[in-house]
């Protein structure tokens, strides 16, 4: 399985972003996509998970209600985080990483940032004015 994450950038306090996630080689074992952060300085921080079976979305205390996880209708392989009412501390890299022992469901693993195994290579969100 390998992860492409992309759509960071730099954006004004109270701003959104979107942030994609292209997955492939993912197969019926694979139970949750998420999104990891971390900032400099800072552990990893689990942002979000969705279920890749029920298609739930779970989200840490520190974005629920700002953001959103999805896939894609069309493309069941591409995962996306939209940022809303974006906080310079959500300044971080943002991963998206998944599973592949499926352990885990997706509510369980949001909160067990160090429990992924495969990674994408990060993309790079700053919030500043």
């Amino acid at each position: 399985v390998q992860l492409q994450a992309s759509g960071g950038g730099l954006v004004q306090p109270g701003g959104s972003l979107t942030l994609s996630c292209a997955a492939s080689g993912l197969t019926p074992d694979y139970r949750s996509m998420c999104w990891v952060r971390q900032a400099p300085g800072k552990e990893r921080e689990g942002v979000s998970c969705i279920s890749l079976t029920a298609g739930s979305a779970h989200y840490s205390q520190s974005v629920v209600g700002r953001f959103t996880i999805s896939r894609d209708n069309a493309n069941k392989n591409i995962v996306y985080l939209r940022m809303n009412m974006l906080r310079p501390e959500d300044t971080a890299v943002y991963y998206c990483a998944t599973d592949s022992l499926g352990w885990y469901s997706a509510g369980l693993l949001v909160n067990r940032p160090n429990d992924f195994d495969i990674w994408g290579q990060g993309t790079q969100v700053t919030v500043s004015s």
